[in-house]
């Protein structure tokens, strides 16, 4: 008795169903199973998000549009003028810094605004005037 299921190097292969043949120069690609909608920047397959417009961090708190390096770097060098405040939408801090350096001929604002841009620059939780978390 001869086993069927053995390989047989000199028999030719069995035929299975015929080809189809290629898609023409410019014709659409054949649909197969790729990314989901969205994967690669396009067209989302879900909705944008109200509540949260520029995105989530990595806790699921609501992102702002306002960056927190460059409101960091702009309290650094103008911080005696509250410009990274006004660029956050803080501007009652914003009026008190500059209220500060035109009292103390500029010194405690100043430090102030060092320091103030540090402490953007190093904690996570930085809010916007609108409480909504700087974007890193």
């Amino acid at each position: 008795m001869t086993d069927q299921s053995a390989y047989d190097p000199d028999q030719p292969p069995p035929a299975g169903p015929p080809l189809s043949p290629p898609p023409a120069y410019g014709a659409p690609a054949p649909a197969y199973g790729g990314p989901p909608p969205g994967a690669f920047g396009g067209p989302s397959a879900y909705p944008p998000d109200a509540a949260a417009p520029y995105g989530r961090d990595a806790y699921g708190r609501p992102l702002s549009d306002k960056s927190k390096l460059v409101a960091g770097l702009l309290q650094i060098f103008l911080g005696g003028f509250g410009v990274g405040r006004f660029y956050t939408g803080q501007t009652k801090m914003a009026v008190w810094m500059i209220v500060s350096t035109v009292l103390s001929c500029g010194v405690v604002g100043s430090a102030w605004g060092l320091v103030d841009g540090v402490l953007i620059l190093v904690k996570n939780d930085w809010t916007d005037g609108r409480g909504l978390y700087l974007r890193p």
